[in-house]
């Protein structure tokens, strides 16, 4: 009677884990068939982000706001997905995206050729480049790359500025350092820890100037580098994710949605247009 016993409970809990992988594998079909397809019911799809104005940031209520913030919930309602936004640390966000922890990184990323080859990155949406942040009374001293020879500056780590930090050869003799955060790379320059740091120019709308915690910074010079554009990270391999994500994008951009939303944050002079999308990339 025993060993009857002993081997209903061991069936039991074979047919216990068959069900739950199939449930599993029904979830991860759902989200990416019946649920974009127009189901009823709107499946997670969680948006890996960092914190800062004007993309994704906390407003004086505490609630995330932003033009990411907008741009992906209008972008997830047309697909029929629930947007979860979970922040990450920007240096680890392949490893995050690699691991499903996250859906798609979905914050201000610039498309590098290096990114292309380990992600699926959709059509470019919005224009940037890199920009030298310092105290407003530090413009005229830090007027080009040559005055920055023995200055210290940071950006965050991964991003593009760090790249513009580590290859602009005309920064060469500078003091280089990494930071975790776009806003910590601010807080360095405003407390005088770092002479100058390297952001987004989108970052810079957002963050500096008047009737913000930084208006006593300012954008010193341009870092000279190639155009820069924004897009849209998935795991490698989601092409049929990826078209699906451009062509509502597309759809938004033409019935005047995404504009409206980038004229809340100033950002209507940076959106990339869905006709000129495919030359920038190219």
């Amino acid at each position: 009677m025993k060993k009857i016993i002993s081997f209903a409970l061991a069936a039991l809990m074979l047919l216990s884990c068959v069900m739950a992988f199939a449930s599993c594998s029904k979830k991860e079909e759902t989200k990416t068939t019946d649920t974009m397809a127009g189901g009823d019911k709107k499946e997670e799809f969680v948006i890996g982000i960092t914190y800062f104005a004007p993309m994704n940031y906390l407003d004086e209520n505490g609630e995330l706001t932003g033009f990411e913030t907008e741009f992906a919930k209008a972008v997830c309602e047309k697909l029929n997905l629930e947007p979860v936004f979970q922040k990450i640390d920007w240096e680890s966000k392949e490893n995050e995206l690699n691991s499903g922890t996250i859906d798609c990184i979905w914050n201000g990323m610039t498309i590098t050729e290096e990114r292309q080859e380990t992600m699926a990155i959709s059509a470019p949406y919005m224009k940037n480049k890199q920009v030298l942040i310092v105290k407003e009374e530090n413009v005229d001293k830090y007027s080009d790359e040559a005055s920055l020879a023995g200055a210290s500056i940071v950006a965050e780590a991964g991003s593009a500025g760090e790249i513009a930090a580590k290859e602009n050869e005309k920064l060469a003799d500078c003091k280089y350092t990494s930071v975790d955060a776009q806003t910590k790379a601010l807080m360095e320059v405003k407390a005088g820890t770092a002479d100058a740091c390297i952001i987004d120019y989108v970052a810079a709308l957002g963050s500096i100037g008047e009737n913000t915690d930084y208006a006593d910074l300012a954008i010193a010079l341009d870092i000279e580098a190639a155009e820069e554009v924004y897009g849209i990270a998935f795991k490698k391999g989601s092409d049929d994710t990826v078209k699906k994500f451009n062509d509502a994008i597309e759809e938004l951009m033409e019935d005047g949605t995404v504009e409206t939303i980038a004229k809340k944050y100033k950002l209507e002079d940076q959106l990339v247009k869905a006709d000129t999308a495919t030359d920038i990339t190219e």
